[in-house]
């Protein structure tokens, strides 16, 4: 029952570092996101002079 308690413990240890990860990746995407949306509503969209 030793080596079962070794894989568990091996799984445990890659499912935590899994959440980790993509906890950290979350909050670099969100604040990248922001960052994108505040410039986008800060330089409005160039119309088209021709189209007038």
């Amino acid at each position: 029952m030793e080596i079962g308690y070794f894989f568990a413990g091996l799984v445990l240890i890659a499912v935590v570092a899994l959440i980790v990860y993509l906890i950290r990746r979350n909050q670099k995407d969100e604040k990248k996101f922001e960052k994108d949306l505040n410039r986008s509503e800060l330089r409005p969209d160039k119309h088209d002079d021709e189209a007038l």
